[in-house]
């Protein structure tokens, strides 16, 4: 049965995109197979795997109004062992759309329950918001990860997402756990990033992996290519740190 991770933190700009598409990547590369559900209506982790994400018939906007099922928007197998359930910019509507509509936090998961069972990892990137389709995201998955930027500013807002995760947990799904936090864009040459590094890990009663994804130039270039950086840039320092990640979380599911 797959372990379904959401890839979630309100604030824009702090990898979660980079995360979803080079995560799943790499734990594709390591022999697992991986299903990347894009929830955010920009698309970017669709774009990321090469998708055009304009000329899609069906996408995750269609499935949660219930127009298709999940098999019919799975494009499969996009890279080796990674299909994806793409988005794009009608996904903008589904929140005026759910208003009103019975249980519609439950409908990702319930969608999921087709095709869990087919996957090791399901890994869900989530909207820079606490909207709809995050809480969405939240009550379908197993665990959720933050990424967090390292910056003066990390901190803040984190207390707002863990908010948000126990209220998921406590209301809508008891099995949701926080995965935990993945430092991202991190600078060795400043001090502050060091700084925000420990901060964190003083301040925070959350699991920290020891992996940290460095501010690396071909990561940043790899989306504009439609590839993962394990296939634009197999040997790049950003590669390797999502492949260290990706050990980090298959060992966590084995514990």
């Amino acid at each position: 049965m797959g372990r379904i991770i959401a890839i979630a933190n309100q604030k824009g700009g702090v990898g979660k995109t980079t995360t979803s598409i080079n995560l799943s990547a790499s734990l594709a590369a390591k022999g697992k197979k991986v299903l990347m559900i894009d929830t955010d209506p920009q698309g970017n982790a669709t774009s990321g795997f090469g998708i055009d994400k304009n000329n899609l018939e069906n996408t995750i906007y269609e499935l949660i109004l219930g127009e298709c099922s999940i098999q019919d928007c799975i494009i499969k197998n996009v890279i080796e062992r990674v299909s994806v359930l793409p988005s794009n910019v009608n996904l903008a509507a589904a929140e005026i759309e759910l208003i009103g509509v019975e249980r519609k936090e439950y409908i990702l998961r319930n969608e999921i329950d087709w095709v869990k069972d087919s996957y090791d990892f399901i890994i869900i990137d989530c909207p820079p918001s606490l909207s709809m389709l995050t809480v969405n995201a939240m009550t379908a998955a197993d665990t959720v990860l933050v990424p967090i930027q390292c910056e003066y500013y990390a901190l803040e807002g984190l207390s707002q997402l863990i908010h948000t995760v126990n209220l998921v947990k406590e209301r809508l799904n008891p099995e949701l756990d926080m995965e935990g936090v993945v430092f991202t864009m991190f600078d060795s040459r400043t001090n502050l990033s060091n700084q925000v590094v420990e901060n964190v890990k003083s301040n925070l009663q959350q699991n920290v992996y020891k992996t940290i994804i460095p501010r690396n130039i071909r990561l940043a270039e790899a989306p504009s290519y439609g590839m993962p950086i394990q296939i634009y840039d197999p040997k790049s320092a950003g590669a390797e740190a999502y492949m260290l990640l990706a050990d980090e979380v298959i060992s966590r599911k084995d514990h």
